[in-house]
């Protein structure tokens, strides 16, 4: 059994992420990661919720950081919670369909490059984001 405290005493659980997938005309928005893990590697738009933060605010507010797109928050797609998912540590994701409100495209934030893949030519994608987005077309296909 895994401790279930932190040093303080405190309980200890997942860190919470969220994830944004942006479809257009048959292509998704991923980013190249600037950081470790995966550094080099295509991801989904995302990363980790602020305290206060609702989750749907926070896959808008990381989509729009990293990619320059303003998004809404259209539908989820699922939570994403196998401790293994991310090397870092145990972190919960929760993944959503969203549609462009506006913006220019460019990468910022933590990915040095935003741009859109064809859904039939994908490049190897870091964390577990093949199967959030294959969940994701299953959705789409629906």
């Amino acid at each position: 059994m895994t401790d279930s405290t932190s040093d303080h005493g405190q309980p200890r659980g997942p860190a919470l992420t969220v994830d944004g997938v942006l479809v257009e005309d048959g292509a998704v928005l991923l980013v190249r990661r600037r950081n470790p893990p995966f550094a080099g590697a295509y991801a989904l738009p995302g990363g980790f919720v602020d305290y206060g933060e609702t989750v749907e605010a926070a896959a808008a507010r990381e989509v729009q950081e990293e990619t320059g797109l303003a998004v809404a928050v259209e539908r989820l797609i699922g939570v994403y919670s196998d401790p293994a998912r991310d090397p870092r540590g145990h972190t919960v994701s929760v993944a959503f369909l969203v549609r462009r409100r506006g913006g220019t495209l460019a990468g910022a934030d933590d990915a040095d490059e935003a741009r859109f893949f064809p859904l039939d030519g994908l490049p190897t994608l870091a964390f577990d984001h093949g199967r959030i987005l294959a969940d994701a077309r299953a959705l789409l296909a629906g």
